[in-house]
């Protein structure tokens, strides 16, 4: 099993980092035994992936992380980088290779302390691994003074650091730092390559991966969520009954205020299962005495994790938030294709007598606008508008239409 196997209907982009893996294997074999170097490469110091939720930005990028520190011996054979089996590329895959970083967006931006040791460990040499791996997942998130600082990083780095960031789309990269990498695209896979992915991958019953691929319309991660948890799947099903219980004023807000509280709770179990051992593991490093006092000194350090873990909690709310939004918009829109007598397969069939319902008892012109109050929900989330509001705004439109 290589590391390119989990890369979902990406065959083109894998065989591009495949080759450019070969020569950065070449290059840096060439400079370990003195020998003359490679005059031509596919292989560059910054990349950008791009595409769509559910594309796999993040995944590709490990995948390719973990091919450039590939150690296996079968490539002295003539073997390509990217075995998947031996510690190099095991290491980098589950995300605790020693010279593979990951950056992600804690709150809504990436701040610079964020940043600052992550930069400064990119002009160095690997400590272990073959190459200096910085991998940015939420580029996109970058604020002015953290993305001046991958910039800055990028335009002059060390001989053996590459950066590979991740963003939904060009537009979302500030044009200084996208010039200076190489861009690749990727598309949502198909449905039946993600169904096909969780049967063989992950065990899942045909059925049911056929079902959670089809209602997460390729979203790779989202469909091995739905077809492993049964909890997500039931939350899913709650989302889904949300249009038909807002028929009053007294049911937009009891259904906008238990959306709210689902997402809250998302974010809590999530606190719950992280926050505490952060706290412990840092107490601990920072020398605790019995009875759990900390040294003096040491409160602003707590202060930070604090602040980190509350950003945290802050985001997974919104993110739990945006995955039902994402849901009430495959909803209406197969109810806009039931109106419009469309052909495209639905994805919500488990739902298809809500969605008869709703598409017998209103109008294209009133879908549309009901896709565009969600729409607009999302956007004030991403203003840090107060999510009972904006979703108590968003049920409100949706009754009216």
């Amino acid at each position: 099993m290589t590391v390119w196997d989990d890369l979902v209907g990406q065959e083109k982009v894998s065989e591009q980092l495949a080759a450019a893996a070969r020569d950065a294997d070449a290059f840096v074999t060439a400079v370990a035994a003195g020998a003359p170097l490679p005059e031509a490469s596919k292989m560059t110091h910054a990349w950008l992936f791009t595409g769509p939720p559910g594309s796999g930005r993040t995944q590709t990028a490990r995948a390719f992380a973990a091919a450039l520190q590939c150690v296996s011996p079968d490539r002295a054979l003539g073997g390509a980088p990217g075995c998947g089996f031996c510690d190099g590329c095991h290491t980098a895959l589950v995300g605790t290779h020693a010279d593979v970083s990951t950056v992600a967006a804690v709150g809504a931006e990436i701040l610079v302390r964020d940043m600052r040791d992550t930069v400064r460990k990119s002009f160095t040499s690997p400590a272990n691994g073959r190459w200096q791996v910085i991998l940015v997942e939420d580029a996109e998130r970058l604020n002015e003074k953290s993305a001046n600082a991958v910039l800055k990083a990028v335009e002059e780095p060390a001989p053996r650091t590459v950066w590979l960031l991740c963003a939904p789309s060009l537009e979302d990269v500030l044009p200084t730092i996208r010039s200076r990498c190489r861009h690749l695209n990727l598309r949502t896979p198909s449905v039946d390559a993600v169904a096909d992915m969780l049967v063989r991958r992950e065990g899942i019953e045909p059925g049911v991966a056929a079902a959670a691929a089809r209602a997460t319309q390729g979203h790779v991660d989202r469909a091995r969520r739905l077809a492993s948890d049964p909890a997500a799947r039931e939350r899913r099903a709650a989302v889904l009954k949300l249009p038909l219980r807002v028929e009053d004023v007294g049911g937009c807000l009891r259904a906008a205020q238990e959306l709210v509280d689902a997402a809250a709770e998302d974010a809590k179990q999530l606190a719950e299962e992280m926050d505490g051992k952060e706290t412990e593991e840092l107490k601990a490093a920072l020398g605790a005495v019995q009875g759990g006092r900390m040294p003096r000194g040491t409160a602003g350090v707590m202060k930070d994790l604090e602040d980190m873990q509350k950003r945290r909690r802050t985001r997974t709310q919104r993110d739990s938030l945006d995955l039902a939004l994402t849901d009430l918009t495959g909803f209406y829109r197969d109810v806009l294709a039931l109106q419009l007598g469309s052909r495209i397969a639905l994805a919500n069939t488990d739902a298809e007598d809500s969605l008869e319902r709703l598409a017998r008892g209103s109008s294209p012109e009133s879908t549309l606008r009901r896709i565009e109050a969600i729409g607009a929900c999302r956007d004030a989330l991403d203003r840090n508008v107060a999510p009972l509001l904006a979703v108590e705004a968003m049920t409100m439109a949706l009754r009216s239409g």
